[in-house]
């Protein structure tokens, strides 16, 4: 009986050994933890997690160190303070933030953790002129007046003409472009109507209404109507009106968008120096991507659109 005392007692003392020093068995703790908190899933969103996630992991091969990555999606804006808590509460190294609500959660959080954001428009306008120290990122802004001028030259709007936008009215991102781009349409005499909802629900009604109503659709980067945006690209389409969008997507006739995906990447590639010690924060100033011209020449025959031949 005593051997058998015994014997559990040095099975209980082996198995807390193990718990105790991370080299016993085969388990390894990596060299960093990452966390990432996405507002919601939709595609772009989605792109430039995955690009920042494989950019990162690829750096962190070279330099030959292991990151462990706790990627959580809130799902909405009010739950961004939950997920970032919980990565705080894991000390995490280093956190991106995918989307406005989410950065301003965890920029509000800690003030030690470095933040990266990405799809983010403006930081300035997002902080009110003062970002935090511990803060920088990617930006998915695009040049404002070139999409008006593509959307005004490719669809031929002249004044008088009414261009819809479409916008959630919680997300603060999308008023900055709503504000630039009804400045620069309106310039050229052309009438710009503000289409808000604040809830999903709402979506169906407010887009039949604006097709009825409006020669063209702009759609700034909004997390809500792009999580939605197939019941805005049905309704529009079957109406005959073109939608152009910030971001990109099936449902736009056309764009003058970034690549998500690459946005991300950019943003691993700067976590990766952060954390090897290369580079600090200070030492990155907010970046930004060339968009690129893209046509949906499908789209655009079916509404009786030009595609320039250029």
């Amino acid at each position: 009986m005593k051997k058998i005392t015994s014997l559990v007692l040095a099975l209980v003392l082996c198995a807390i050994s193990c718990l105790a020093f991370t080299s016993c068995g085969d388990d390894k703790t990596a060299d960093f933890t990452v966390g990432i908190c996405q507002l919601m899933e939709h595609e772009s969103l989605d792109k430039a997690t995955n690009g920042f996630i494989a950019a990162l992991k690829e750096e962190m091969e070279k330099a030959g160190k292991t990151v462990d990555i706790d990627t959580q999606v809130a799902g909405e804006a009010t739950l961004c303070t939950t997920v970032i808590n919980t990565l705080t509460a894991k000390n995490v190294d280093l956190i991106m933030a995918n989307a406005t609500p989410a950065l301003l959660a965890a920029a509000n959080a800690t003030t030690t953790i470095p933040v990266l954001g990405t799809s983010v428009t403006d930081y300035v306008d997002t902080f009110s002129g003062n970002i935090p120290a511990n803060v920088t990122g990617t930006s998915d802004a695009v040049p404002f007046d070139e999409q008006a001028q593509m959307m005004i030259d490719s669809l031929g709007l002249a004044e008088g003409d009414l261009v819809g936008v479409l916008y959630c009215s919680n997300e603060s991102n999308s008023l900055i472009q709503y504000n630039a781009v009804k400045e620069l349409f309106e310039a050229e005499g052309i009438v710009v109507e503000a289409y808000t909802f604040s809830e999903t629900t709402e979506l169906q009604a407010l887009v039949n209404s604006m097709a009825a109503e409006c020669k063209a659709v702009y759609v700034p980067s909004d997390n809500t109507v792009a999580n939605n945006d197939s019941i805005v690209g049905t309704i529009c389409n079957e109406a005959g009106v073109p939608v152009f969008t910030s971001y990109g997507g099936a449902i736009c006739y056309a764009s003058l968008a970034i690549d998500y995906y690459e946005l991300g990447a950019q943003t691993g590639k700067m976590a990766a120096e952060i954390l090897l010690g290369t580079k600090t924060v200070a030492d990155f100033e907010v970046k930004t991507l060339t968009p690129s011209v893209v046509y949906n020449e499908e789209l655009c025959e079916k509404l009786g659109i030009s595609v320039p031949e250029n």
